[in-house]
């Protein structure tokens, strides 16, 4: 097993869900108004009057054949509008009750 976390820009939220429902990934934890600021060239999302932007986050636990297709829908997403953001990541799952 492994977790697939997705943090993206608010703006993506429906984009992620569609992606969520398309790859028939039915359990997840969401997480709204996430701060943060991309660790190459991203600007912080803070909800600031300085910098309004707000990410949220999607963390969902799937068989481990299914991580590349998640991997390959997220780069599309992310290429489709670079300025707006979209990053995953990856952990394996030791155990899980």
């Amino acid at each position: 097993m492994k977790s697939v976390m997705i943090v993206f820009n608010q703006a993506n939220t429906g984009r992620v869900e569609y992606l969520l429902d398309t790859l028939n990934i039915r359990g997840f934890t969401f997480w709204e108004n996430v701060q943060g600021r991309g660790s190459v060239d991203g600007d912080p999302h803070r909800g600031t009057h300085a910098w309004p932007e707000m990410n949220n986050a999607v963390l969902a636990v799937v068989e481990d054949g299914q991580v590349e297709e998640i991997m390959k829908s997220v780069r599309k997403l992310d290429l489709r509008n670079k300025e707006v953001g979209v990053k995953a990541f990856v952990w394996n799952i030791e155990q899980m009750v």
